[in-house]
């Protein structure tokens, strides 16, 4: 076995480096910083070109845990494996050190150290400084480049904004058609009602410790081409698949509380576990009151969407059911009515989830990212569609536009969309049967509108779905799907939906048939379709002068005949048009 105390000797304080879980079987060189060696040193002398693959240090800590544990491994790599534009860039930047003789210590932290380690590719390069700022390490970049002949394509310095959560000066540079952030080490002071901290430079480990999750706080040294692990569990985490905050729970998300939701979002993203005591912290009283109090709406509503726009939308918002925390996150205005249960949020969540499978079902090519993002808003606010409450005019207001607009404060067309969707879902179900039989639709309750009176029995079923599909355009999947969730009665029945009795594969059914019917009636694209006669038409055979309401309810017939007689003319609709006019006008 071989004995890593011929080595290097332990200490307490030492970071866990690169390691592997099972031990090398062929000779292997060690490559290792002395924990007493000072952060602006390194205890071998650099490299002159950055290697393509990153060697593991073998850990003994790590692999007596692996045999004591029984959780189930996720795959990392053993080797960091650097693109040839990684490589480029990072040797850009030790170049730049030997140059001006810097003894700067260059770590790229967080995401993309995970990320490589789980062998997936990140574009996302965020280095960390240990002495200087990243503006003036940036000016040193741009200095040395001057001397090869080669330029910075980009730069650019983001002065801190505390206000919206940016603690720090970022330098930007772009290389090698990628941007690279610069930002020195810190650690960081939380005052107690304030989600802001005072920052100043720390050391390499001080800023793992104040990271987010163990997972996000490792450090690749491109000094040395060693991965760090200040935490000591970080790589374990990543191994085991484990959500852990690097300092006691309760107190990181106390002190920013946004945390919680960064937790979630990577626990559903990676399909992580969260640990016991993060759960018990993030559900606490004090935490979810901080949450409420401390974080923006925006930030809230940032994490949010990138959960919806994720992988897995639907653990993500499992996790925020379970700890209790959706009615923090989707806050209400305050007298909504109709009453909307406490237990709604499970409804919410099985509507979700049905969604996210009947997408996978019918096939994911059907639906954009942006369709398939608002598809899951509509769902997840589906039992909410009904309730409103009042604004300072006494005006009623849908919630769903509240939560969009305050809650998450998300794009105002966000809202209108979900709201749009959510409008046409009881046209859509009073279409479904007609478009599933393909014979004469049999008027409901549904008020469509005096404009389809005059619109013959046989085509009925053609103008109601061609307007139906104009109103929400390229989301009518959208809400055609939302629909089916409904069908065939249009209501809840909650027991049945919290159960997950949704019968998914005969809403698939639905949806297949009605969509080939859609586009069977040549209706996909039917808001492309160009209307025969124009405002001016219409009123030189209505004989008015300016138009008016009367010229808007005449386009609409005029729409309605079009789709009606989808092989007419602009001759034989204007013909229609003076006929159907003229005895209008003698029946009045």
């Amino acid at each position: 076995m071989l004995s890593l105390n011929n080595a290097i000797k332990l200490k307490a304080k030492a970071p866990l480096l690169l390691h592997s879980f099972t031990l090398p079987t062929t000779k292997i060189t060690l490559v290792f910083r002395s924990v007493s060696t000072p952060l602006n040193e390194t205890a071998l002398s650099l490299n002159t070109t950055t290697p393509n693959t990153i060697p593991f240090l073998p850990s003994p800590f790590l692999c007596c845990r692996a045999a004591m544990t029984t959780a189930a491994c996720v795959q990392v790599k053993e080797q960091i494996e650097l693109t040839e534009t990684e490589k480029k860039i990072f040797d850009r930047l030790l170049n730049t050190l030997r140059h001006f003789n810097l003894q700067t210590q260059l770590r790229v932290a967080g995401g993309w150290v995970r990320d490589k380690l789980l062998g997936k590719e990140c574009y996302d390069i965020d280095i960390a400084l240990d002495n200087m700022l990243g503006s003036e390490f940036v000016d040193k970049v741009q200095e040395y480049l001057s001397t090869t002949g080669e330029v910075a394509q980009g730069l650019a310095v983001i002065p801190s904004n505390p206000e919206q959560s940016k603690h720090l000066e970022t330098a930007r540079m772009r290389l090698f058609d990628l941007w690279i952030d610069f930002v020195n080490l810190r650690c960081e002071d939380y005052s107690e009602n304030s989600r802001i901290p005072t920052m100043k430079f720390g050391t390499a480990e001080e800023d793992a410790y104040r990271r987010d999750l163990t997972i996000n706080s490792l450090f690749y040294n491109i000094n040395t081409n060693l991965v760090e692990d200040f935490t000591k569990r970080g790589l374990e985490d990543l191994k085991f698949g484990r959500i852990v905050t690097p300092l006691p729970p309760k107190a990181t998300f106390l002190d920013d509380p946004l945390r919680v939701l960064r937790a979630i979002r990577f626990g559903a993203r990676f399909d992580f576990t969260l640990d016991e005591e993060l759960k018990k912290a993030a559900a606490c009283d004090d935490v979810k009151t901080a949450l409420a109090a401390k974080i923006s709406r925006e930030r809230i509503g940032t994490e949010i969407d990138l959960m919806i726009s994720g992988n897995q939308p639907v653990k993500a918002i499992d996790y925020i059911c379970d700890l209790t925390l959706f009615w923090v996150v989707f806050s209400f205005p305050p007298k909504v009515e109709p009453a909307v249960s406490e237990e709604c949020y499970r409804l919410s969540a099985a509507y979700l989830d049905a969604s996210w499978k009947l997408i996978q079902l019918i096939g994911c090519s059907n639906f954009d990212d942006e369709q398939r993002r608002l598809c899951l808003y509509s769902a997840l606010f589906l039992p909410l569609r009904s309730a409103a409450y009042k604004d300072r005019k006494d005006k009623k207001i849908p919630v769903v536009n509240y939560i969009f607009r305050d809650s998450l404060k998300r794009k105002a067309s966000d809202a209108d969309t979900v709201m749009n969707i959510h409008k046409s879902l009881e046209k859509f179900l009073s279409l479904i049967t007609s478009l599933l039989s393909n014979e004469d639709i049999q008027l409901t309750e549904v008020d469509w509108g005096r404009e389809f009176d005059d619109v013959p029995f046989t085509s009925k079923l053609r103008v109601l779905t061609g307007f139906l599909l104009r109103e929400i355009k390229d989301f009518w999947r959208v809400a055609l799907l939302i629909s089916t969730l409904l069908y065939p009665t249009g209501t809840e029945c909650s027991q049945d939906i919290i159960d997950k009795h949704f019968q998914l594969d005969k809403r698939k059914n639905i949806f297949v048939s009605v969509d080939n019917a859609i586009v069977k009636l040549g209706l996909e694209k039917v808001w492309d379709l160009k209307p025969l006669v124009n405002g001016k038409d219409i009123m030189n055979v209505l004989q008015l002068k300016v138009g008016g309401p009367l010229v808007r309810e005449w386009q609409q017939k005029a729409l309605s005949w079009q789709l009606a007689h989808p092989s007419g003319t602009a001759e034989e609709c204007l013909d229609w048009m003076k006929e159907t006019h003229s005895k209008r006008i003698k029946m009045e």
